[in-house]
C-alpha cells in the first residue's frame, strides 16, 4: 500500500512539515492507514476533496464520539471535552453554535479593528532590537484580544496565555517542562467557572461573557460547567492558532524577500498574504473524526469505530486544487485552503483571525524598516500543532 512511513511520530515534525512524504502519499496511498503505539491506528485522509467529504458528513464522521485528537482519551476526560463546541455533533452543535455565530460575523468583528490596532501598536512600541518573536511578540497579541473579548481582567491575560500554550504543547517536553498538563487544564477550567459565577452576580457588560450568560443554548441557559468548557476552547483556539499564524507568517515572508518587499510597496496585498500564510503554514496538522458506520473513502473500506484524520497540511497542498502547490504566493487567487475547517465546524473566529493577521502585518511593516532572522528557528515537537516555539528576530525601526 504505497510508502511505509510513520507519519504519527511527533519527532518527524521537528524539522518541519513532511511535505515530500505527504506528496508521495497523495499519489500512491491518499487514504493511508497509520499504526499508533499502544492503541488502534487511524486513516490519514490526505486529499482536499476527501477531507471536505469527511467534514461535510458529521453523521457519518463524528467529532463527539471519540474527540478530535488521535489519542483515545480516558472516558471522564472525553465526557468533559464534549462540552466544547469543537467536539459536538449536530443537532447539539447547531443549538450551541447558532447563538454565538451572530457575534462573530464579519460586520461585528470589523468594529473591533480600532481596538486590535491599538493593542498591536502598543505591543510593537514595547519591543525593539533583538527579540524572541514567538512568545515576546506573536503570543502576546491574541491573548490580549481574546481576553478583551471575554472581559477578562488584564492582570489575568498572562495566565490565560500560559494555560492555552500548555494545552496544545503536550508532545513537546521543552514546552511542557515540569507542568502537569492535566492540572493546568483543570486550573483553566476552574478559573473560567469562577469567573462565570462572579459575572452572574454583576450587571451585564458589552463583552462575550455577558452575551453567553444571557443566551439560550439548546433551549436553556449555559451552565457554569459548560461555560468552563466553552471558555477553554475559545481562549485556546483564539490564542495558540493566531500566535502560530503571526510567527510562521513572518518566517515565510523573510524566506521570500521579494514578496515581503511587495507587501511593503502595496499593503493592499496583506489580506491575500494572510490567506496564503494560513494555507502554507496551517496552525493545526489535522483534526480527527470517528466513523459511525461502515463506509468507504476513495474506494478504501472504513469500518464503524475507525479513527479518521482530516490532514489539512496535506490537503492544503493538493496538486488537484492548487497550481504550483508547494510555492508560497501572496497573490494566489482563488485560495480554497482548509485551515479554518469546513461545513458545520468552520472556524467560528475566522473573521477575528483574519483581522488580527491583517492589522498585525500592516503595523509591523509600517513600524520597522528592517526585519531579520538572527538565529535558527525551533519548531514544536508535535504531530498536531504546526508551529514554532522560537524565532529570533532583529527589529530595526
Amino acid at each position: 500500500m504505497g510508502i511505509i512511513m510513520d507519519i504519527y511520530d511527533p519527532e518527524l515534525y521537528v524539522s518541519g512539515p513532511i511535505h515530500e512524504i505527504f506528496a508521495n502519499l497523495r499519489r500512491t496511498d491518499p487514504v493511508h492507514w497509520q499504526e499508533m503505539p499502544g492503541e488502534p491506528g487511524y486513516w490519514a485522509v490526505l486529499k482536499h476533496a476527501d477531507v471536505a467529504h469527511v467534514a461535510r458528513n458529521p453523521a457519518l464522521f463524528s467529532a463527539e464520539r471519540g474527540g478530535v485528537i488521535l489519542e483515545n482519551q480516558p472516558p471522564e476526560r472525553l465526557k468533559q471535552t464534549r462540552n466544547m463546541l469543537l467536539m459536538m455533533d449536530p443537532p447539539r452543535h447547531t443549538a450551541y453554535r447558532k447563538p454565538l455565530a451572530e457575534h462573530f460575523k464579519a460586520r461585528v468583528i470589523e468594529e473591533l479593528e480600532d481596538r486590535v490596532r491599538e493593542l498591536t501598536r502598543a505591543l510593537l512600541e514595547s519591543v525593539d532590537g533583538e527579540v524572541e518573536f514567538v512568545h515576546d511578540v506573536a503570543g502576546v497579541l491574541p491573548s490580549q484580544v481574546v481576553g478583551g473579548l471575554f472581559g477578562i481582567p488584564a492582570a489575568d491575560w498572562t495566565s490565560i496565555r500560559r494555560w492555552a500554550e500548555q494545552s496544545t504543547s503536550q508532545q513537546d517536553p521543552d514546552l511542557v517542562g515540569d507542568f502537569d498538563v492535566t492540572a493546568e487544564l483543570t486550573n483553566m477550567a476552574i478559573y473560567a467557572i469562577q469567573f462565570c459565577m462572579a459575572r452572574r452576580t454583576e450587571e451585564p457588560k458589552a463583552d462575550l461573557t455577558s452575551l453567553i450568560l444571557g443566551g439560550s443554548f439548546g433551549g436553556k441557559p449555559m451552565s457554569d460547567l459548560e461555560f468552563g468548557s466553552f471558555f477553554t476552547q475559545l481562549v485556546t483556539a483564539g490564542n495558540d492558532t493566531t500566535k502560530t499564524m503571526l510567527s510562521s507568517g513572518l518566517q515565510l515572508l523573510l524566506r521570500h524577500p521579494e514578496q515581503l518587499a511587495a507587501l511593503r510597496a502595496n499593503p493592499a496585498l496583506i489580506s491575500g498574504a494572510v490567506e496564503e500564510i494560513l494555507r502554507v503554514a496551517n496552525p493545526l496538522h489535522y483534526f480527527r473524526r470517528t466513523a459511525t458506520a461502515d463506509t468507504e473513502i476513495r474506494g478504501v473500506p472504513i469500518r464503524a469505530g475507525d479513527k479518521v484524520a482530516m490532514w489539512y497540511t496535506s490537503a492544503n497542498r493538493d496538486e488537484d486544487v492548487f497550481a504550483d502547490a508547494q510555492r508560497f504566493d501572496i497573490r494566489r487567487n482563488p485560495n480554497p485552503h482548509l485551515s479554518f475547517g469546513l461545513a458545520q465546524h468552520f472556524c467560528l473566529g475566522v473573521h477575528l483571525a483574519r483581522l488580527e493577521g491583517r492589522v498585525f502585518f500592516e503595523e509591523l511593516l509600517a513600524r520597522f524598516s528592517k526585519l531579520e532572522q538572527i538565529g535558527d528557528a525551533r519548531r514544536i515537537r508535535s504531530n498536531l500543532n504546526n508551529g514554532l516555539k522560537s524565532l529570533p528576530i532583529r527589529l530595526t525601526r
